[in-house]
């Protein structure tokens, strides 16, 4: 089973900015996320992970500048990454793992 991987554009970046940081702060958070010059999926990842502290957000995306795929794995694959890894794992646990990453990553991206 392989992981899916979400697709999702600038609007849906400015919408969790919004929903996340509120207006007044929204286009600060969209200037300090232009800085990483990452796609829409790595911002929406340093959103995530900056969990609505803009304090965590100016690190995160730090983090992203120096290797996006370590925000991508901590925000899109927390599970997978903590239990799993580059280890081999049965087929029934990574199917658990894979489902539930993903149900948590659309769950987070389509709160109101």
């Amino acid at each position: 089973m392989e992981q899916p991987v979400p697709i999702v554009t600038e609007d849906d970046v400015r919408h969790i900015a919004i929903r996340d940081f509120g207006h007044d702060d929204a286009e600060s958070v969209l200037a300090t996320l232009s800085r990483s010059e990452g796609s829409p999926r790595v911002q929406l990842a340093i959103l995530k992970l900056a969990d609505r502290n803009l304090e965590v957000l100016e690190e995160v995306e730090r983090l992203a500048a120096q290797d996006f795929r370590d925000a991508l794995a901590a925000a899109e694959y927390p599970r997978y990454t903590r239990e799993i890894g580059f280890s081999k794992a049965p087929q029934s646990l990574l199917k658990d793992v894979i489902e539930s990453d993903w149900k948590q990553y659309r769950e987070w991206l389509d709160r109101v």
